[in-house]
């Protein structure tokens, strides 16, 4: 039985070195990963922002987290040096990003700047 760390919650999704590729990379919609550690008091802070965010854009955004002290092939494949650091994946690409604990407010600015509909 896998234990879960109580700053995650069943609204977000929880990305494995296994997981990602088929779950981030290949999917059709956008993706925001946060990369944090349990031990990572900020990335403390930001695990509510990063829960608000997946409820105000299901269905628009896939939202989910990296442990990267338990996933640290997928850490080291996208330099993730400082944490947290959540990014913004559209077409397998990373297209934005921010590091550290930034409010709400900063991430619906990233992701609707990148969710507006191309004409």
């Amino acid at each position: 039985m896998v234990e879960r760390n109580p700053i995650m919650s069943d609204s977000v999704n929880h990305f494995t070195d296994a997981s990602f590729d088929q779950e981030v990379i290949q999917s059709t919609e956008p993706v925001l990963v946060d990369f944090w550690a349990a031990w990572c008091m900020p990335c403390r802070f930001v695990a509510p922002v990063v829960e608000k965010i997946a409820t105000a854009y299901k269905g628009k955004v896939k939202v989910g987290k990296v442990d990267v002290d338990s996933n640290p092939m997928i850490a080291s494949q996208y330099g993730i040096s400082s944490i947290p650091t959540i990014l913004l994946y559209k077409g397998g690409q990373v297209v934005d990003g921010v590091i550290g604990a930034v409010p709400k407010e900063q991430l619906e600015r990233m992701l609707d700047k990148h969710l507006v509909a191309v004409n």
